[in-house]
């Protein structure tokens, strides 16, 4: 005798037997393909209803999603410009927002970005928070359906920074971390760019190399400059000198004068911006008596020292910030997303070559 039940348990035996497809599941849920593929991506067009329901059916009947479609889909994903379809937001929260602009280093961060953005479909619009408040920042990205933000580097208190209701959008921090929001961030590879100049300094003939630098939080220059130095003999390791900010003129030259007479540096590698008219000044010349290189050449007067790769850095905040909005990975995560991007070595006429004389 014929059981009743098999006709019936037949759909899911063979589910079972084959890969789950997206047609199965709008089938199962009852609704078009088109529907359960936004609703999987999160993309806009379903509700957060419909949305759950295809979730959970997906997850009851195993669904896996294919990985040659997968590769396939990112083919054509990265073949062609897709038109723009929505927007992201550039978050410019100094007081002075026009300043920003002034540095070379943030301009290639933007660049970046917005061309990251454009080839995936976005556009990148800039918001002041100088402008507005930041009530009224929520309320202008929400209307225009905005909801991923990247924020340059920010040095002055924002009001209302605290409250804004981060858990509504995907945020990404380039070049530093912050305080608040505590979110991913995308910056330059500093220990590992500080150990490449170290090498490459190294390379040209330089025996007594020195750090110089600003004494700053989240700084990982120094940390690379320690560990490029592990190798050499004890008397050719360089303490660094570290400025302090509300130090006089006057001051920072005098710790300057009395570091180089005591250790005697051939070359030194810079992470601080009046290093160079502070040697000027002192008397000394540059490459004759010290070869000099900066850990940034951007916004710099060093013509010698790394490319942090800083229109890398905006690009690649826009591919993981996609991300978060792809997988609706809102608000303050659990778990900081770091990634770092190497910069590259660029010779020039204050770090030259010595290794033959």
């Amino acid at each position: 005798m014929t059981d009743p039940n098999a006709e019936n348990d037949r759909p899911d035996q063979e589910l079972e037997q084959r890969r789950v497809t997206q047609k199965d599941i709008a089938r199962a849920v009852g609704i078009s393909h088109v529907a359960v593929s936004k609703a999987l991506k999160g993309q806009r067009g379903v509700s957060e209803e419909t949305r759950a329901r295809v979730l959970k059916k997906a997850d009851e009947l195993g669904y896996v999603p294919d990985p040659r479609l997968a590769v396939l889909s990112q083919y054509r994903h990265n073949s062609k410009t897709k038109p723009v379809q929505a927007e992201l937001a550039w978050l410019n929260l100094w007081k002075h927002p026009e300043k920003l602009c002034k540095y070379d280093v943030f301009n290639l961060y933007r660049k970046g970005a917005a061309a990251g953005a454009k080839r995936l479909g976005f556009r990148l619009q800039e918001f002041s928070a100088a402008d507005v408040s930041m009530q009224r920042l929520d309320t202008i990205l929400k209307t225009r359906n905005i909801q991923g933000i990247l924020i340059p580097p920010v040095y002055d208190h924002v009001n209302g920074w605290d409250s804004f209701p981060w858990s509504d959008y995907a945020t990404v921090l380039l070049g530093r971390r912050h305080p608040y929001p505590k979110t991913h961030f995308v910056s330059s590879a500093q220990t590992a760019n500080t150990i490449l100049a170290f090498n490459r300094m190294s390379e040209l003939g330089y025996k007594r190399i020195g750090f110089t630098c600003e004494l700053l939080d989240e700084r990982y220059f120094g940390a690379g400059f320690y560990w490029a130095q592990r190798r050499l003999p004890l008397n050719r390791q360089l303490p660094e000198l570290m400025f302090k900010s509300e130090e006089s003129d006057e001051k920072q030259k005098a710790k300057l004068e009395k570091w180089i007479r005591k250790h005697r540096p051939d070359a030194i590698l810079n992470d601080y911006g009046r290093l160079h008219p502070m040697l000027m000044e002192l008397g000394y010349r540059i490459p004759e008596d010290i070869g000099l290189a900066g850990t940034g050449i951007n916004d710099s007067t060093l013509d010698a020292g790394i490319d942090q790769n800083p229109y890398e850095i905006g690009r690649t905040s826009i591919r993981i910030l996609t991300s978060l909005i792809a997988d609706r990975n809102f608000g303050i995560p659990e778990t900081i997303s770091e990634t770092l991007i190497e910069g590259k070595w660029i010779d020039g006429s204050m770090m030259p070559d010595k290794s033959q004389a």
